[in-house]
């Protein structure tokens, strides 16, 4: 059987995944992103097979978004249901945060009955993967004491730093557009700053790319405007990934340099680093004026770059004028959803669809981590349940 070949091939890995959160890709080997890839497949397989692959009859996925969501609030409810789970969303403005409950003490009340805990937490720089291991620092109190039956396990839905289920579902599409993972070595991505006409986009995304396909031998090339810089020491962890995986990193300043030859472009707007550090003291500081100020200074910054756009004339700089176009979502569509935007409508259309596609790798990814994570032997228990072959939809 096709699947359980797969499974069996992933025993030979290197893999220390239970109880290690998954917090940051660069924290895991490249043998656990692979296995996490690989387990992706296999549980959306199984769907397409009408194989059930729930674990769970009860317990609790626990989602807290300190951010707006679409894709990933919905990506990680499917997962959690996915393996069994149900999913309650935790309200801040209804719980006890406001009358001074601290991060340990939210931690142990919402994990009695849980499995799982996703965290979106990426509106302050130097915050959100510090208070994702403070909630994590404390479950591990919670269930070496015996108040928790078990250890709930913990996955960044987003954070200051990274956004680990995007570009691992990023990398999943790569993998199945180009044919496999080897077939990544020598490509070249260009992840480019992109005009929008808002200020504040988290520069986890950038990141999450930047560090995540230089592990694979990829081409990197990371371009923005002057000013416009990502956290320095990620940016030099992509630069060593690169170099240790035969792959290469280079910077440039010019959106029409960056594209030249690329296989894969992923034009996407972001606030410089500088902006985002003053942005977080503001917000810290509550001060609303200072917000207003600052915002009106980064826009007229913004709209001195209107020219980075994506649009037929840079795509016709790309490999065979023909490069895979990747974007988070939602994009900044120019006359669509705003006046100048990060992609020009009818470049945009053409690779809508392609888009969908990558967003509906996410929630495979999300559950794969929550299974490995929570798991010691996941891999037995994918094989368990594929020789039962309960089906998912009666038939």
């Amino acid at each position: 059987m096709e699947l359980i070949k797969r499974i069996s091939l992933l025993q030979e890995l290197n893999v220390k995944l239970h109880r290690k959160d998954f917090l940051l890709t660069w924290e895991k080997s490249y043998d656990e992103l692979v296995t996490v890839l690989e387990v992706a497949e296999i549980l959306r397989e199984m769907r397409e097979q009408n194989i059930s692959p729930r674990i769970f009859d009860s317990g609790l996925g626990v989602s807290i978004f300190r951010d707006n969501s679409t894709r990933t609030r919905f990506s990680y409810a499917s997962a959690c249901n996915l393996l069994g789970c149900a999913v309650q969303d935790m309200d801040e403005q209804k719980s006890q945060i406001a009358h001074g409950e601290t991060v340990r003490e939210t931690a142990q009340m919402i994990s009695f009955l849980t499995e799982f805990i996703g965290i979106r937490d990426d509106m302050y720089l130097g915050e959100g993967n510090k208070y994702m291991r403070q909630v994590a620092a404390s479950l591990d109190e919670g269930y070496e004491n015996g108040i928790l039956p078990n250890r709930p396990a913990v996955v960044n839905l987003q954070c200051d730093l990274d956004h680990p289920t995007q570009s691992m579902a990023d990398l999943l599409h790569l993998i199945n557009h180009f044919g496999s993972i080897e077939k990544l070595k020598g490509k070249k991505i260009t992840m480019s700053w992109a005009h929008s006409p808002s200020y504040g986009k988290p520069l986890s995304v950038p990141q999450g790319v930047i560090a995540l396909m230089s592990r694979f031998g990829m081409d990197i090339t990371l371009a923005h405007p002057e000013g416009y810089d990502l956290i320095p020491e990620i940016v030099e962890l992509s630069k060593k990934n690169a170099a240790e995986s035969g792959g290469s990193f280079k910077m440039t300043n010019s959106m029409e340099e960056s594209m030249v030859d690329a296989d894969i472009v992923y034009p996407k707007s972001w606030a410089p680093y500088t902006i985002m550090q003053q942005r977080t003291t503001l917000l810290q500081n509550a001060d609303k004026q200072g917000l207003v100020e600052l915002e009106k200074q980064c826009l007229i910054e913004n709209s001195k770059h209107i020219d980075w756009e994506y649009n037929e004339k840079m795509a016709n700089l790309t490999k065979n004028q023909n490069a895979l176009y990747m974007h988070c979502l939602p994009a900044d569509i120019s006359d669509v959803s705003c006046k100048n935007g990060e992609v020009a409508a009818d470049t945009f259309e053409k690779y809508r669809l392609d888009t969908y596609h990558q967003a509906g790798y996410k929630p495979y990814i999300i559950a794969s981590m929550l299974m490995t994570t929570r798991f010691e032997k996941p891999l037995q228990i994918l094989s368990d349940l594929i020789f039962s072959a309960n089906q998912r939809v009666k038939e």
